[in-house]
């Protein structure tokens, strides 16, 4: 199963889609594991990045051209996120996370909710 966008969409605006989708899905990855010694110089720019504000906000940007609304929640004691896809009840939570730092919170959902979609119609 594939997402399909629209039928006014050009293959030109799906192919950038997916790609798109592959660097967003590629910067969330390199995230997540804990690295044996010093991350590579790369990956310290990227978490640098990822780690503030504007990177929270990249990250809200490229999964609303995924196709999914975040709601993000902060507690007294961290910051829950959660995705949902455009156009479905937000009962539907297709990435959810709980972090005491909000972007941390926004990645691990963000990876969820990329995980859990089909990949996006390119034809």
């Amino acid at each position: 199963m594939t997402v399909g966008l629209g039928a006014d969409e050009t293959p030109g605006v799906r192919h950038e889609l997916a790609r798109r989708r592959a660097l967003l899905t590629a910067a969330l990855g390199l995230m997540r594991p804990r690295w044996r010694g010093p991350a590579p110089p790369e990956v310290v720019m990227l978490a640098r990045w990822l780690n503030s504000w504007p990177g929270l906000g990249a990250v809200v940007f490229g999964m609303n051209a995924q196709g999914f609304n975040v709601e993000l929640k902060e507690f007294p004691d961290g910051w829950r996120a959660n995705f949902y896809p455009v156009g479905i009840a937000h009962s539907v939570v297709t990435g959810s996370a709980w972090e005491p730092r909000p972007w941390i919170a926004v990645q691990r959902a963000a990876w969820e909710a990329l995980m859990e979609a089909p990949p996006v119609a390119t034809e």
